[in-house]
C-alpha cells in the first residue's frame, strides 16, 4: 500500500507540473501576441503620420501664401541658388581661377576622384548636397579663408555643412590622390628634378630642398606655450620637401610652432629613406669623380649630412667679431642660397594659391594638418595639370600680418655626421672650376 500511495503521489505532482507549465506557456504566448498587436498598431500610426507629414509638406509648398509653418531646424536654412544659375552657367576661366584656384576643367577631374568617398544618398526629408557642390564649399574656404558664415550664405548652405564639406573634402584628399601626387619620386623624376636643380638653380648633383612651413592658429585649449614658433606667434609646423619641378615629395605636419626642426627631420620617414640611399638611383650616380648619391639642401636649422647639404657657419674671432670665411665657402653659401630661394617660391605659390595656410587659421588642431596635406597635393594636381598662377594672389599673401619666421641655425658638430665635411668640399671645389 505504502507503494502505491507513493507513485500515485508522484503522478499527481508532475500532473501539476505539466498542467502549471501549459498555463505559463499560453500565458506567455498571449503576451507575445498583444505586444505584437501593439507593435503593429504603432507602425501602422507612424506609417500614417509620416504620410500625412509628407501630405502636409507638398501641400504648404504649393500654397503662395506668407504663413511661416514649423519646420525641423535644418529646414530652415536660406536656399539659394547661386551654385546652380551663376556658377555652372555663367562662370568664366578667370572666375574659376579666381575662386576655386583651379580651372574649371581641373574641378571636375577633382570632383570624379573624390565622388566615391564624397557622394551621399539622397533622404526622404531632404536632398543630399552634390558632390561638386561640396568640393566648390570646401575650395572656396582653403582659397581665400573666409568665415564659415559667409560660404553658408553664399551657398546656401548651413554653417555646420561648410565645417563638415571642408573637413571632409580634406580626408578623401588625403585618402585618395596621396599615392599619385604625394610620393616618393621615381628614378626619373630623380634625374629630371636633378637637372632642373643644376641648369635652372646652379647647383648640381641635388634632387629636393627641405624648408619648414608655419601655418597660424587660434589659441589651442591645452599647451598653448608650445606652439608659439620663434616670431613668437602661435602655428603648426610642418615639414615639407621641394624638388627642382616646384612639387612637393615629402610632407610632415601636425608638429608644434616650437618644435625644433632638426629633431623633427630625424624623426621622419625622409630621414630613414634619404640616409639608406632611397632619393638616388640605383646605380650611384658620379660626381667629381666619385660614387656619390644625390643630395638635398637644407637650412642652417638641420644637421650637415653626406646626402644633406647646408651653408657654412659665419666665423668669429675671439673677440666675437665676425671674419670672413674663405672664398670657395663663401661661393659655395652663394649657391647653395640661389637653389633655396627656389624652395621659398615653390612655398609662396602654396599658401597664395591656398590662403587658409597663409592667414590665421581657426580650424581645429585635428583639421590642420590634414588641411595642409590636402593643400600640397591640391598644389602638385594644379601645377601638373598646368593651371595658371595669378602673381596678385603672391602680393595678398606678402601682406599677411605673420612673415614666417626664422630658425636658429644647429650649432656646428653637434648632430654633424662624420663624413658630411668631405662631401660639402667637393661642391666648393667643383663650384671654384665652374669659376675659372
Amino acid at each position: 500500500m505504502g507503494d502505491e500511495e507513493e507513485q500515485q503521489r508522484s503522478l499527481m505532482f508532475l500532473l501539476t507540473y505539466m498542467l502549471l507549465k501549459r498555463r505559463r506557456d499560453i500565458n506567455h504566448a498571449d503576451i507575445q501576441r498583444r505586444d505584437e498587436i501593439q507593435r503593429r498598431i504603432r507602425h501602422r500610426q507612424y506609417f500614417f503620420q509620416r504620410q500625412r507629414r509628407m501630405l502636409m509638406m507638398m501641400i504648404a509648398g504649393g500654397m503662395r501664401s506668407n504663413v511661416r509653418i514649423r519646420t525641423r531646424p535644418w529646414t530652415t536654412t536660406p536656399r539659394s541658388d547661386w551654385w546652380e544659375r551663376v556658377v555652372m552657367t555663367e562662370f568664366q576661366p578667370s572666375d574659376w581661377l579666381d575662386k576655386f584656384r583651379m580651372s574649371r576643367e581641373t574641378f571636375f577631374y577633382l570632383c570624379e576622384k573624390l565622388r566615391p568617398r564624397l557622394a551621399r544618398q539622397d533622404t526622404s526629408f531632404r536632398l543630399a548636397l552634390p558632390v561638386e557642390k561640396r568640393v566648390a564649399v570646401a575650395l572656396w574656404r582653403l582659397a581665400s579663408n573666409v568665415e564659415y558664415r559667409t560660404i553658408s550664405s553664399l551657398f546656401g548652405v548651413g554653417k555646420s555643412t561648410v565645417c563638415r564639406c571642408v573637413r571632409d573634402m580634406c580626408h578623401a584628399i588625403v585618402a585618395l590622390l596621396s599615392s599619385t601626387y604625394l610620393r616618393p619620386p621615381t628614378e626619373q623624376e630623380l634625374e629630371e628634378s636633378a637637372q632642373l636643380f643644376h641648369s635652372y638653380l646652379g647647383f648640381p648633383h641635388c634632387v629636393a630642398a627641405i624648408t619648414t612651413l608655419h601655418t597660424a592658429i587660434i589659441t589651442p585649449s591645452s599647451n598653448a606655450s608650445d606652439y608659439a614658433n620663434p616670431a613668437g606667434w602661435l602655428s603648426v609646423l610642418s615639414q615639407v620637401a621641394i624638388s627642382g619641378q616646384g612639387y612637393f615629395w615629402d610632407v610632415c605636419a601636425s608638429f608644434p610652432g616650437g618644435t625644433d626642426p632638426a629633431e623633427i627631420l630625424q624623426n621622419s620617414a625622409l630621414w630613414a629613406t634619404a640616409a639608406e640611399g632611397g632619393l638616388s638611383p640605383a646605380q650611384t650616380p658620379v660626381f667629381m669623380g666619385k660614387p656619390l648619391r644625390y643630395v638635398l639642401l637644407g637650412e642652417a636649422c638641420y644637421p650637415l649630412q653626406s646626402w644633406l647639404m647646408k651653408a657654412y657657419p659665419e666665423q668669429k674671432s675671439r673677440r666675437g667679431c665676425r671674419t670672413a670665411l674663405p672664398e670657395p665657402q663663401q661661393l659655395f653659401n652663394r649657391r647653395l642660397g640661389r637653389a633655396l630661394r627656389a624652395s621659398e617660391e615653390a612655398l609662396l605659390r602654396l599658401r597664395a594659391r591656398w590662403q587658409c595656410l597663409s592667414k590665421r587659421n581657426d580650424c581645429g588642431l585635428d583639421v590642420v594638418p590634414t588641411m595642409m596635406l590636402a593643400c600640397c597635393i591640391l598644389h602638385n594636381m594644379c601645377e601638373s595639370h598646368g593651371d595658371a598662377f595669378k602673381a596678385e594672389w603672391q602680393v595678398e599673401v606678402c601682406e599677411a600680418e605673420n612673415p614666417q619666421p626664422c630658425h636658429k641655425a644647429l650649432a656646428p658638430a653637434s648632430m654633424d655626421q662624420s663624413d658630411a665635411e668631405e662631401v660639402r668640399g667637393l661642391f666648393c671645389d667643383y663650384f671654384q672650376q665652374q669659376r675659372t
